[in-house]
């Protein structure tokens, strides 16, 4: 075998050129093992997009090329292994956080975060107190709860006419406080509305019959299930199988392509309304469609929920880096609180809290085993 011989000149100009180039990790925390693990995939795989998409288009920073690298970790939808994987991403230092998708687990991350410094911009957190906790480096890019259930259960009076309400909560950050906004909403829009059964199972259970037993004695013309479509849908199926003719509501926990699978399609057809935290106006549904069709060739699945807002949190932690010429944490963060950015699901910019200003929702029902838009709200 011979050797090609390089000369040296050429060979530190080679390594000089590399050196150049600026690494930039990106943490990108999500449920990957456990009941919420296609939520978590389809969240991971919008992070994958962007980074390949920033990579490829030689995204530059201080008029430097950079070179973005994704480190994922998988927290199982546990608070105890996300705080762990939390702090390993701060021991590997990386330049900023996406994440985590469940309330539960990034709340108690978020100040592993601040501690270290790092800026974290969740794509799906909607518990109110996330933002609330006074940690300047926590951002989302979808509505909070107080928006989320608030607006279903205002909904759920003057569109749906509901007058006998039954809500069940799965007891997590999310389920719970979602459910909670969804009453002072309901209640806000009609006083008098009856809150006939409040009830609580857990975000592994799978049998039903005594929560639901309870609840159709009280004949409620809707329940409201504040949790994620793992345990959503089979709640659906034994609903329905106990003959409970009431419709059907939740947050986005439920509000995905999988609940008429986990429901039984027929089950889920008209009977349920759900919004997810996030929305497109008609004027911005050609970039939604285009990433949803990219989505869909590059992974032949399609987009659960989250991975477009992922994929315009990556944008939007890039952009501020880009903004203020440096992608440490200290010196791109007062950037990030001020930043405009136009992605796919909208422009993105924050409140003094992190919120997103003007976050949309948007509602959905199922058909024919398909979940199809009823709207979009502000």
């Amino acid at each position: 075998m011979r050797f090609k011989f390089i000369p040296l000149a050429v060979a530190l100009a080679f390594a000089g050129s590399a050196a150049a180039q600026e690494v930039i990790k990106i943490g990108h925390v999500g449920p990957v093992s456990g009941p919420s693990a296609h939520l978590g995939k389809d969240n991971e795989n919008g992070a994958k997009m962007a980074v390949e998409d920033l990579n490829a288009k030689g995204f530059t920073i201080d008029g430097k090329p950079v070179k973005f690298v994704l480190q994922l970790e998988d927290d199982g939808s546990d608070p105890k292994q996300g705080t762990a994987v939390a702090q390993k991403l701060v021991d590997a230092k990386v330049n900023g956080v996406i994440g985590h998708l469940n309330s539960g687990t990034s709340i108690p991350a978020s100040k592993i975060y601040y501690d270290a410094g790092i800026p974290q911009i969740s794509p799906a957190t909607t518990q109110t107190k996330y933002t609330q906790q006074g940690f300047k480096s926590a951002f989302r890019v979808v509505a909070n709860d107080a928006k989320l259930g608030g607006s279903l259960g205002s909904y759920a009076i003057t569109k749906l006419g509901a007058k006998n309400i039954a809500v069940i909560d799965d007891r997590t950050a999310y389920g719970q406080g979602v459910a909670d906004e969804f009453i002072k909403g309901a209640k806000k829009a009609a006083p008098g509305v009856q809150i006939v059964a409040k009830e609580f199972t857990n975000d592994k259970a799978t049998d039903f019959n005594a929560i639901l037993t309870k609840i159709k004695a009280k004949n409620p013309d809707l329940v409201f299930f504040g949790g994620m479509d793992s345990v959503g849908g089979p709640l659906l199926r034994q609903m329905k199988a106990l003959g409970i003719n009431a419709k059907y509501m939740g947050g986005d926990g439920i509000c995905t392509e999988s609940l008429p699978k986990l429901a039984g399609a027929a089950n889920a057809n008209g009977i349920v309304t759900c919004a997810e935290a996030g929305g497109v106006t008609a004027e911005q549904q050609k970039g939604m469609d285009d990433f949803v069709a990219r989505y869909k060739k590059k992974y032949n699945a399609d987009v659960q929920i989250y991975s477009p807002y992922v994929y315009d949190a990556v944008m939007t932690m890039a952009t501020a880096m880009q903004e203020a010429k440096s992608s440490q944490p200290a010196k791109y963060l007062p950037f990030l609180r001020k930043i405009k950015y136009q992605g796919v699901t909208g422009l993105i910019s924050f409140d003094d809290k992190g919120d997103i200003k003007d976050g949309a929702l948007t509602l959905f029902t199922y058909k024919d085993g398909k979940k199809t838009k009823i709207e979009v709200i502000h």
